[in-house]
């Protein structure tokens, strides 16, 4: 699975040996948005069409477009993965905000 990303939009890219084509979906909103083609050009340009028809959907009915995440977690960890972790940014010159995204952006 891979993804693609437009206009702050990211896609879940997969393949359908059963339909011999790509198939994409929006993730990180709750509206479905699909779309499909034959070759990666093709499915960039789908993607690209399908988040602007959704914007342009959703200015036709007076409805603001969902956005995909805000970058904002909040979390709960015990109190030792807490000070493990605050340790772990200062030991690198960080913030705890930065060492954790950081951490995060490596996670695949």
């Amino acid at each position: 699975m891979s993804t693609m990303t437009y206009k702050g939009y990211a896609a879940r890219i997969e393949y359908s040996d059963e339909d011999a084509c790509f198939i994409g979906r929006i993730a990180g909103i709750k509206d479905v948005i699909g779309f499909h083609a034959e070759s990666v050009k093709a499915l960039r340009t789908a993607f690209e069409e399908a988040v602007d028809d959704y914007l342009a959907t959703c200015e036709k009915l007076a409805r603001a477009p969902q956005k995909p995440y805000s970058g904002k977690v909040m979390l709960r960890l015990p109190p030792e993965v807490h000070a493990r972790a605050a340790m772990m940014a200062e030991a690198h010159g960080m913030s705890l905000n930065q060492w954790a995204a950081e951490v995060l952006s490596k996670v695949s």
